[in-house]
């Protein structure tokens, strides 16, 4: 089979991809990748990837945009719609399967035009504007919220399940900002920073690029240890050592960690939209697997409350128990079956 995974702009999209593109690749498909030259797409697929083929295409997000800034997005999609065109007649494209953000749309669009079956996953608990739009006309659209998706479950590289553990002892904490960082958890880390060292417990932290001087500098004047990162491709890894995420609900992080059966306290988002960070993380706050507070609420005392007292090992057994594996092959495999 030859295949297309399109979309991006975000880790979440693109973790999906990777995963996706692992799953299809191990079964012997050739699959190639049309991204954005916009957004984190080349950071994550230009040097490596499974990907026989990368492609990054002009185009920037539409929906956020107003007057002639949403025309000139507009235009850039339709061009990039042509090149995509006759990137899919190139390599004789079978099927499209898109991960949903703004780089999904020209690849999406062109495969509806020249008949390629598209596929759709959905991440998040709130439908994205491009997948309600290209919904009816997708073969399959799946969705880990969805009761009527005809998979149930999230995909995500099968170094989490390989590598998943019952947390039983707070030893170490991650604090996760998202692909971008987020400033309200980097300050939220840097405030409970010495009751973490007290406690003996290891630090962990992703900063984000555009914050990440601010946050060094502000760990060392406290004089506490922390192995801080800007970016790093090596999340699966840490997420692994860790014991409790402190963490931003973007659905990849979040479906990450409980694959790993690491117990996460998530602060969404604020402008996410639709809200939906917040939605995705109540998914498992009502199941108690997780805990969910909105930022600015007095988040230093309601985190250290769940130091004192983490239920790690109930929670995190429950984790494990919840997840469904191998979600990817079953995604490719349903590719296969509906295109015979």
């Amino acid at each position: 089979m030859k295949l297309c995974i399109t979309g991006g702009g975000t880790g979440g999209h693109l973790m999906i991809a990777e995963s996706l593109s692992e799953a299809a690749a191990a079964d012997g498909n050739e699959v190639i990748f049309i991204g954005s030259t916009s957004g984190q797409d080349k950071k994550y697929f230009q040097e490596h990837s499974n990907f026989s083929h990368v492609y990054f295409l002009e185009t920037t997000g539409v929906v956020n945009q107003k007057g002639s800034a949403k025309l000139k997005a507009l235009y850039k999609v339709f061009k990039a719609f042509l090149q995509a065109r006759k990137i899919l007649k190139k390599h004789k494209i079978q099927a499209t399967y898109s991960v949903g953000g703004f780089s999904a749309a020209p690849a999406s669009f062109a495969s509806l035009s020249l008949f390629i079956p598209l596929f759709i996953h959905e991440q998040n608990s709130v439908e994205g504007r491009l997948n309600s739009l290209l919904k009816k006309y997708a073969k399959s659209f799946v969705s880990a919220y969805d009761e009527n998706s005809p998979i149930q479950g999230y995909p995500v590289k099968e170094f989490y399940y390989k590598n998943a553990r019952v947390r039983d002892e707070l030893k170490t904490i991650i604090f996760l900002g998202g692909s971008h960082g987020a400033k309200a958890i980097n300050d939220l880390a840097l405030s409970v920073a010495h009751k973490l060292q007290k406690m003996g417990i290891a630090i962990i932290h992703q900063a984000g690029e555009t914050d990440y001087e601010r946050v060094k500098q502000e760990y060392e004047k406290l004089g506490v240890a922390v192995e801080l990162y800007a970016f790093t491709k090596n999340l699966p890894e840490l997420i692994t050592r860790a014991d409790l995420a402190v963490s931003r609900a973007g659905a990849s992080t979040l479906w990450e960690l409980t694959a790993n059966g690491c117990p996460a306290f998530f602060v969404p988002y604020p402008y996410a939209a639709g809200d939906h960070q917040y939605y995705n993380a109540q998914f498992l706050v009502k199941n108690n697997l997780a805990w969910c507070e909105r930022e600015g609420q007095n988040l230093k005392p309601k985190l250290i409350k769940v130091f004192k007292n983490p239920e790690l090992k109930e929670k995190s057994e429950k984790l494990l128990e919840y997840v469904t594996q191998d979600v990817a092959q079953q995604m490719i495999q349903d590719v296969q079956k509906k295109l015979k």
